[in-house]
């Protein structure tokens, strides 16, 4: 499927607001975002609606789209949901396992082991997951973890920066090692544990 301008805005503005680049209530405007993307004002309005339906802004009448803050409660709530919900979709997935799928996660988890910056580790991370857990062919279930995927990301962006260091992820590589074994117990157990370490 080929992205739109909007995707391509919407993604761009998502990666700001989650690695702290747009701060929680900085004003996102149109006309600004518009003559940036060099586009008219549609896909733009089409790209704050998904902030907003992601959470990561809000609108005000007749005072325009900020940038939602961070609540420090949320990452509770987030992980617990994360538990919940990848543990089901890696059941499910687990029961639809091909070789190309582990392939596909081996592959993604070296990319993340690689990362040398949080960005693009954050990314690739995120990227394990979905590949992790995409053979389980449930699309809203997957929506709803991208969804708390950005949520965890923001977090972990203004708590972690300065604390990240690039590592071999020994989780996500246990993970892969139960999918090659078929072993759907041991994997949701690792994957449990991991998402836990994150509180």
């Amino acid at each position: 499927m080929t992205a739109t301008i909007a995707d391509r805005i919407y993604l761009e503005l998502s990666e700001r607001i989650v690695t702290g680049q747009l701060p929680a209530g900085e004003k996102l405007r149109q006309d600004h975002i518009a003559r940036e993307f060099e586009t008219s004002h549609v896909p733009v309005r089409e790209a704050l609606l998904r902030l907003e339906a992601h959470g990561l802004a809000y609108s005000q009448p007749r005072r325009g789209t900020r940038v939602t803050a961070l609540d420090p409660d949320e990452i509770r709530e987030v992980i617990e949901m994360r538990v919940a919900l990848e543990v089901l979709a890696l059941t499910h997935a687990f029961a639809r396992l091909s070789d190309t799928d582990t392939k596909a996660a081996d592959a993604a988890r070296i990319a993340c082991d690689e990362a040398t910056d949080m960005a693009s580790w954050e990314r690739l991370n995120r990227q394990f997951h979905r590949t992790i857990l995409s053979p389980c062919g449930m699309p809203r279930l997957l929506a709803a973890i991208d969804d708390l995927h950005i949520a965890s990301a923001r977090h972990l962006f203004a708590n972690w920066k300065h604390q990240w260091r690039p590592r071999a992820d020994k989780d996500h590589a246990a993970i892969v090692q139960a999918m090659l074994r078929r072993d759907a117990a041991a994997g949701c157990e690792i994957l449990r544990r991991h998402l836990r370490r994150v509180r």
